[in-house]
């Protein structure tokens, strides 16, 4: 269900700060023609944390349009209140997603038993496909390696995004991969690793700069081709890294107005980087001449 190369889709804004929709579904279009395997909207890069509920559902209303059936949209609708993540769950599901992304409640945390309610609560009221999202170093929290056992096991919660950077975890979750539970990178940067352990694909930052070169990387990785994988992997290292020489989606959004594709700027706290790391990004893109 879960399988390919996944775009984390920025939300654009225009000049006064604003939604452009517009220019998303200018960029739905461009990663359906670009090979990209499914969008994710309202994501940690789709900046939803300082957007309204009403424009979180305008967002994915837009996307679901734009994009009409033609890849798999998952829909961001996460938080650290269960009550809310349910509301925010079932408002999606009536605009027909695919599936939706839940993270790790962050900042009250949870011990063992409520992370597993947290989650069991929201996948015994809805019917979409969850994909669980472990990030800790965004969270402060993080899903043990028990509780993704057990979660798992819920014929509604289909997948596991896995942002922790870490390789050793990765190994651990991924022996709870089945038909029905799908193992998903979070991290550019480790997309062969993960999928050599039996991961399906990446949810993914590069992929709004390089769809197609994400697309190839993973569906070498999805044929056994794990040296070709590799090879695209190392090629696109250095800008990989750059995509993350601040927080995310400052530098990916600067690299997409870079190419001249106008998403606009960042709500506070976020902002503009700084002089010295747009210039490192800029080298880094290099690699991209001729591409």
């Amino acid at each position: 269900m879960f399988q390919g190369s996944f775009v984390a889709l920025v939300t654009p804004f225009d000049a006064q700060g604003r939604v452009n929709f517009d220019k998303l579904a200018q960029l739905c279009k461009w990663h359906v023609a670009q090979g990209t395997a499914g969008i994710v909207a309202l994501g940690t890069t789709g900046e939803s944390s300082t957007m309204s509920h009403e424009e979180d559902e305008d967002v994915v209303r837009c996307v679901m349009e734009t994009v009409g059936g033609r890849i798999p949209v998952i829909a961001g609708a996460g938080s650290n209140c269960t009550e809310t993540a349910l509301m925010k769950s079932l408002a999606y599901e009536k605009l027909g997603v695919d599936g939706l992304l839940l993270i790790t409640p962050y900042y009250n945390k949870a011990n063992e038993k409520g992370m597993y309610r947290h989650f069991v609560e929201i996948a015994d009221q809805v019917h979409t496909p969850i994909v669980l999202y472990n990030v800790p170093g965004r969270t402060g929290c993080a899903l043990s390696v028990g509780c993704v056992e057990a979660l798992s096991k819920h014929k509604n919660i289909r997948a596991l995004k896995e942002a922790s950077g870490s390789i050793s975890y990765a190994a651990k979750v991924a022996r709870y991969i089945t038909p029905d539970f799908e193992l998903l990178s979070g991290n550019d940067d480790m997309i062969v690793p993960i999928m050599s352990l039996g991961g399906s694909g990446v949810i993914s930052v590069w992929a709004n700069i390089c769809p197609a070169q994400t697309a190839a990387l993973v569906n070498a990785c999805l044929k056994g081709d794990y040296r070709e994988g590799a090879r695209l992997q190392l090629k696109y290292l250095d800008l990989i890294n750059a995509l993350f020489i601040e927080v995310n989606p400052i530098p990916v959004k600067e690299a997409m107005n870079m190419l001249g594709m106008e998403v606009g700027g960042y709500r506070l706290p976020l902002c503009p980087m700084d002089p010295a790391n747009r210039d490192k990004l800029s080298k880094a893109m290099e690699v991209l001449k001729g591409v």
